[in-house]
């Protein structure tokens, strides 16, 4: 049994009730919906309340940080206090879109980082072509660390995993991306210690080989554990218990 430590079932491509009733018969024992904005952190703690095995994140992602405002954070912080509330996420940085401004995701990045210490909970970081920007942030306030922080659908270098292991002692979450032919993520994943490994669907996107081009599914995250294996010269069983344990290490469930 497997646990997807990063979905969006509430996406209308997907159908949230369905895909958490076949979850015992697609081997899953858990999942983490993540927000993106106030509305859909409400949105995910709603269905994390109303079923077993189903967790959340509640944040703002970087590219909704136009629409973050100061007076959002009491809000934010109800919904963490919340018993299957496990992490704020997913935050961070978005350069490749840059739909909102550099400067504008930078200070809302460091407001959730201080709402996560206030709250006692993990961050969950969307990292996107500002490795550097988000290593420096995390840097300044690393004493608001200290409850977690996870790199999801990670997609820096190995040098940079390097750096975010010595500062937070990260962890990090692979997703479809590893399963693609010229993914050349095999060298990075073993470079990451074994005890802070995850693995995740991100769906509906990023759909792990053989059904990529197709809508992703929680139930999918079998074949990004199976890769995981391949890569690390383990057995499935072996990546199943590994990332289940790191994940419930991490979230504390």
């Amino acid at each position: 049994m497997l646990i997807d430590s990063h979905c969006h079932l509430l996406d209308e491509r997907l159908n949230a009730e369905e895909e958490i009733a076949r979850m015992p018969q697609d081997g899953l024992l858990a999942v983490v919906e993540n927000g993106f904005d106030l509305p859909s952190s409400r949105r995910a703690s709603a269905l994390a309340e109303s079923h077993e095995g189903v967790y959340c994140a509640v944040g703002c992602h970087p590219e909704e940080a136009g629409g973050f405002e100061r007076g959002q954070e009491e809000e934010y912080l109800r919904l963490c206090t919340l018993p299957k509330t496990v992490a704020v996420g997913e935050i961070g940085l978005d350069y490749y879109y840059e739909i909102a401004s550099r400067q504008v995701q930078k200070r809302v990045f460091i407001a959730q980082l201080e709402m996560a210490h206030k709250a006692q909970k993990p961050v969950n970081l969307h990292i996107r072509d500002a490795y550097g920007d988000a290593y420096d942030i995390l840097k300044e306030c690393r004493q608001l660390l200290g409850n977690g922080v996870l790199l999801h659908c990670y997609s820096g270098s190995r040098e940079m995993a390097e750096r975010f292991s010595e500062l937070c002692d990260a962890y990090f979450a692979f997703g479809g991306v590893i399963t693609f032919k010229n993914a050349k993520k095999d060298e990075i994943v073993r470079s990451i210690p074994r005890d802070r490994l995850l693995v995740e669907t991100d769906c509906p996107y990023m759909t792990p080989v053989p059904f990529r081009g197709k809508v992703n599914r929680p139930a999918y995250v079998r074949y990004v554990a199976e890769r995981l294996a391949q890569i690390l010269s383990i057995t499935f069983d072996e990546a199943e218990r590994l990332t289940v344990e790191n994940t419930r290490r991490y979230y504390g469930f």
